[in-house]
């Protein structure tokens, strides 16, 4: 059997459109944002809240010079991670389109693409909804009565805004799972707050949904994402059995989207190293069909991370 040893060829429509899907619903991009980095390997700053909170002595003599200062953190050397997946594209198939305007290897490049965004959809999810990412003091496994689903003994308000008074740095941006998201807009609690403080209409008995930008300004969040994307947990030739990627948890972090820099200073919680764009291309492989084909590849060079975990607060089973 002949071996494949054709050459990967970046192709510049395959790798836009495999750029521009942007799933319904996928929020990865929003709360880890990318940030270039030169090279496959890189250096990024992993702050401690003592180095950055601890105030140096700023006062000079009238012949003196200032005092010299050394940023707090400590420098990691990391490496971006490989992602990709192949589709396989028979001749046939070309052939058969010629004349259209469909291209199987632009239908190939989109679904191959958003299944490469989907694993990082669901790395983001399982990154940020883990205990472990999170400092002791600023998570908090919901059960029973507590679990914001509980609409009579629950006060996920006051849960959420007495975390957010016992972190240094205050949250800016809200993650929860749709799960959560349908609990919390319609809890009597938030409802009645949210009218409170809108229109004076609120009261123990309130009732109705309330907006996503009404909660996130009730919290004093910038944003508030809800996580919607589903995946099929089942194992291949098994009965599909769908399970949310975002679960039914919250977090809230500060994330500073003007950070361009992996040693950035600025407090904030997670990031993406990206090395490179996502990329999309074919190569020319004899062992698909009777004539042959091409395998289209998408990929990226990408690499999530939590420099910052004392600028993040974490609900587990916020919901039942």
């Amino acid at each position: 059997m002949s071996t494949n040893t054709a050459p990967f060829t970046v192709q510049p429509r395959l790798t836009q459109i495999a750029m521009g899907i942007k799933p319904t619903g996928f929020i990865a991009d929003d709360v880890c944002p990318r940030i270039p980095v030169p090279s496959e390997k890189f250096i990024y700053t992993k702050f401690s809240t003592d180095e950055v909170f601890t105030i140096p002595d700023v006062r000079v003599g009238r012949t003196g010079a200032p005092n010299v200062v050394e940023f707090g953190g400590v420098d990691v050397t990391d490496s971006t991670e490989d992602y990709g997946l192949d589709d396989l594209v028979p001749n046939k198939d070309i052939k058969n389109a010629e004349g259209t305007n469909y291209d199987p290897r632009d239908a190939a490049a989109e679904r191959t693409a958003l299944l490469v965004k989907m694993a990082r959809e669901k790395r983001v999810a399982d990154l940020y909804f883990n205990l472990n990412t999170y400092a002791a003091a600023l998570r908090t496994t919901l059960a029973g009565q507590s679990q914001w689903s509980d609409y009579a003994n629950s006060d996920p308000v006051s849960a959420i805004l007495t975390m957010f008074d016992s972190m240094l740095v205050r949250p800016n941006v809200g993650t929860v799972g749709r799960a959560v998201w349908t609990k919390l807009r319609m809890h009597p609690k938030v409802v009645a707050a949210v009218l409170t403080a809108d229109r004076g209409m609120g009261g123990a008995a309130a009732a109705g949904v309330i907006q996503r930008k009404a909660v996130a300004d009730l919290l004093e969040l910038d944003e508030l994402y809800v996580g919607e994307s589903f995946a099929n947990t089942a194992k291949k030739g098994q009965t599909a059995a769908y399970a949310r990627l975002w679960g039914k948890h919250a977090a809230f972090m500060r994330i500073d989207k003007s950070v361009r820099d992996t040693k950035g200073g600025l407090p904030t919680f997670g990031f993406t190293a990206q090395w490179g764009d996502m990329v999309s291309g074919t190569i020319v492989n004899p062992n698909i069909g009777l004539e042959g084909g091409e395998t289209v590849r998408v990929g990226e060079h990408v690499k999530e991370l939590v420099p910052f975990q004392e600028v993040g607060c974490f609900f587990q089973n916020a919901v039942a």
